[in-house]
């Protein structure tokens, strides 16, 4: 069968568009692969943060920029983020608050004299001043801090799958000491400094202090 001019013009268009088509996706593919994969990783691996405030100063600043790990295990001295409705009764919407875990499930905790006490032993706090050690810390126990604050759920140990978290600038953070435990599963993830960010002792007592 022989084709007219007409008929092969359009066989050339088709095979022009064919072409076309083949080398937009080539293009497109790619990027929505990489689209995809990026979107994964957020909401399954890790993302990046905002610290808000001064309560974790002098380790992480107001408005700096934070790795957050999701599936990153918690241990004390995991400086975690946490979605804080629900635990602070002053948070009446969704809000993220940014803390130490000083305290793991099942922990007794108290705080005497600038020194920090975990199941009757003293835990280290060279990450921080002696004045927020001191002063900014106070004395307590965690029956002396229910009480005073009237936690709506006291206790002498940590819970079941709840962590007690402190700010490193104890004068100035609203954290444990006055609404209580955090659920574990309010917890987003676990924060990283980034190696491009920081000074290298804050960074250290960010991401190399944690404790099995």
């Amino acid at each position: 069968m022989e084709l007219n001019d007409n008929d092969g013009r359009m066989v050339e268009t088709m095979q022009r568009s064919r072409k076309l088509l083949k080398n937009i996706g080539g293009i497109l593919l790619p990027i929505l692969i990489g689209v995809v994969v990026a979107l994964l990783i957020r909401s399954t691996v890790f993302e990046f943060a905002r610290v808000d405030g001064p309560s974790m100063q002098p380790n992480l600043q107001d408005t700096e920029r934070v790795a957050m790990l999701k599936l990153a295990p918690i241990h004390r001295n995991s400086v975690v983020i946490f979605d804080a409705q629900g635990e602070d009764p002053n948070a009446t919407s969704h809000i993220n608050y940014v803390k130490r875990v000083v305290g793991l499930p099942g922990d007794e905790i108290s705080s005497r004299k600038g020194r920090l006490y975990v199941n009757g032993k003293q835990l280290s706090q060279a990450y921080i001043g002696m004045s927020q050690r001191t002063t900014g810390t106070g004395d307590w126990t965690l029956q002396s801090l229910g009480e005073d604050h009237e936690w709506a759920h006291p206790a002498t140990r940590v819970p079941k799958d709840h962590y007690f978290v402190l700010g490193d600038h104890r004068s100035v953070s609203n954290d444990s000491r006055y609404w209580g435990f955090v659920d574990r599963n309010k917890i987003a993830g676990v924060v990283k400094v980034p190696f491009w960010t920081g000074d290298k002792v804050a960074r250290h007592n960010i991401n190399r202090l944690a404790q099995k």
